[in-house]
């Protein structure tokens, strides 16, 4: 990768990563075995979790076919290494004044079942203290609970009973007991706004910057001008 190309976003916009480019032979499997992709993956993983945000959705992507990669997996993780070669002056800066707590969360409306990610990320001091995009759980049954599962403001400030939520887990009723109990306090964030959009899937690289140079990390060469 020395001599590779940089590029702007750490996963192609019209990628799609599944199970079925996974080897289906012991030649193809035995082909993947001589590539480090857990190792490479391994690594990418630890640099998304101290520093890099903007990794969460590509390496949470690459990390669920560690088990029987495919060669266009390994295409997936090597682009993400070129990203990271022109993005080295990257970094979180925290600065002073408001320390107040904000929450980001999202979802994507998809019911595929490799395909639909969620993500979060709490900024603290101007920058992120925590992040994450991960598979969810479960499969969202309708557009009215994909929402809900991504902390949609209507229907977690009702307490009524609504026809359309009856089938929804209770574990995701306790946002709206904390909106009761004045511990929360839920907006709506437009997508053009929504700073985690880039936890959930992959953009186009206009898009993906105003969320990563703007609101997540910094080049580090302003933090010393």
């Amino acid at each position: 990768m020395h001599n590779a190309n940089p590029v702007d976003t750490p996963m192609d916009k019209s990628c799609v990563l599944s199970k079925e480019l996974c080897p289906k032979t012991e030649e193809e499997k035995k082909r993947m075995t001589k590539i480090s992709y857990a190792s490479a993956v391994g690594s990418l993983m630890y640099a998304m979790m101290c520093t890099r945000p903007d990794l969460c959705f590509a390496v949470g992507m690459v990390s669920r076919y560690q088990s029987n990669p495919g060669p266009d997996h390994w295409v997936a993780v090597k682009r993400i290494l070129r990203y990271l070669k022109g993005t080295s002056d990257l970094a979180l800066c925290y600065h002073g004044g408001s320390l107040r707590l904000v929450g980001y969360s999202d979802v994507d409306g998809s019911t595929d079942r490799d395909e639909r990610t969620s993500g979060y990320a709490f900024l603290l001091g101007g920058a992120a203290i925590t992040w994450y995009s991960k598979k969810q759980p479960c499969i969202s049954l309708s557009t009215m609970e994909v929402e809900y599962v991504a902390s949609t403001i209507a229907y977690a400030k009702d307490p009524k009973y609504h026809r359309r939520t009856k089938h929804i887990d209770t574990r995701y009723h306790f946002i709206r007991d904390s909106i009761a109990q004045g511990e929360v306090v839920l907006r709506h964030i437009p997508t053009n706004d929504m700073i985690v959009d880039p936890f959930t899937k992959p953009l186009r690289r206009d898009a993906f910057h105003k969320h990563v140079l703007i609101d997540a990390l910094t080049r580090a060469i302003t933090l010393v001008l």
